[in-house]
């Protein structure tokens, strides 16, 4: 099967909160947001990064955040941009450093406890 990533969602308890987080600390550029609809998207390097509020998720039946999202975001040096994110509040569950597998990353979470890596660029 040829495919791509076109769009990543992640669930968020509140979209209004989600918003201010990935605009304003992550530094994504927002493409719109549509409360109506509790949803809003970011572009990012090229690709498709959204939100999505509710009380459950229609398709689990789960409650949004507090989940692992298993996103990779790839960065030229770690250590600057886990310095910037910690200077503004993100805490991060894994802190930067070299990994077993030789990789060089860290783990931080978003207000409603995704995960993300943030990975040094190869």
């Amino acid at each position: 099967m040829d495919c791509r990533i076109g769009y990543v969602n992640v669930g968020v308890r509140d979209l209004e909160r989600g918003v201010a987080f990935y605009r304003d600390v992550m530094g994504f550029k927002l493409m719109y947001s549509e409360p109506e609809h509790h949803y809003a998207a970011f572009e990012v390097g090229g690709m498709r990064f959204a939100i999505a509020a509710s009380e459950t998720d229609a398709f689990t039946g789960r409650e949004p955040g507090n989940r692992h999202t298993g996103i990779g975001l790839v960065v030229p040096d770690v250590d600057a941009a886990a310095a910037d994110l910690t200077s503004k509040g993100v805490r991060f569950t894994l802190p930067p450093g070299k990994q077993p597998w030789g990789g060089y990353m860290g783990i931080f979470s978003d207000p409603d406890g995704n995960l993300f890596y943030l990975d040094q660029a190869a």
